[in-house]
């Protein structure tokens, strides 16, 4: 069975068929969905798909571009959000400075409150950083996010920054970009780090791999992700879903 560990279901790319698609994944292979919490507005959503559905869970967090829509009363809410029974980590928080809005210590006010916050409730972490490897990792370091653990999602620094990431026992995302003839730095680091340190990750509706590049995403094509793994890691590919599996189990407790 597939562990997707990082999905958006709530998006309304899935508006039209998102029950239908969902409900056809456990026989299809799709053991496990996280489905991750992006916006204040996406929080109710992600914990309704995950009451709905017994093998979808959730996580409650902002997005680093989304944090402009936080204030003290928006936080408090969220923090009893989090504590829902199907909630799994806090994320997913960051970083962004690719879109670099809102201003960056509007990012990193929040980014430290969401970490506070995953410490108050002994949740782990689900990190977003784009463009921003050195202050995301400076930022993890000073809050001790080892003792929390962490996802970086969608890894999409090199090798030194993996390591870095892998000294502090974090697990590394890794999806659809793996798959792209100009994925060469993320193939890199999938060869250097440990199986044991991977996850499955689509990031749906975005980031489809080859040969679905460019349309719209889904667990599905997890296969296609966990094959190149597979190929860069010369082993089968049922070892590639059986340890990821394990890893994403471990890293999110159940």
């Amino acid at each position: 069975m597939i562990f997707e560990t990082h999905a958006h279901y709530d998006d309304e790319a899935f508006d039209i068929d998102r029950d239908e698609l969902l409900e056809g994944f456990p026989g299809k292979g799709i053991g496990y969905v996280v489905n991750i919490g992006s916006e204040v507005g996406s929080v109710d959503k992600v914990l309704a798909l995950a009451d709905k559905y017994p093998f979808v869970y959730a996580t409650v967090g902002v997005h680093p571009s989304s944090t402009a829509e936080l204030n003290e009363e928006v936080f408090a809410w969220i923090k009893e959000k989090a504590k829902h029974p199907k909630n799994l980590a806090i994320g997913e928080i960051g970083l962004d400075y690719y879109w670099d809005t809102p201003d960056r210590p509007v990012q990193k006010k929040w980014f430290e409150r969401q970490m506070e916050l995953a410490g108050e409730l002994s949740l782990p972490l689900v990190i977003h950083s784009r463009d921003a490897a050195n202050d995301t990792y400076h930022m993890l370091k000073e809050a001790r996010a080892d003792e929390l653990g962490a996802i970086i999602h969608c890894f999409g620094y090199g090798v030194e920054q993996a390591r870095q990431y892998l000294n502090m026992d974090f697990y590394l995302g890794i999806g659809g970009v793996v798959t792209f003839t100009n994925g060469k730095k993320l193939k890199e680091v999938v060869e250097y780090a440990p199986l044991e340190k991977l996850v499955l990750e689509t990031d749906s509706p975005y980031l489809s791999p080859v040969p679905h590049r460019g349309k719209r995403n889904t667990s599905l094509n997890l296969t296609y992700v966990a094959q190149e793994i597979a190929r860069i890691k010369q082993v089968d590919y049922e070892t590639v879903l059986r340890v990821t599996g394990e890893n994403a189990k471990r890293f999110y407790r159940l």
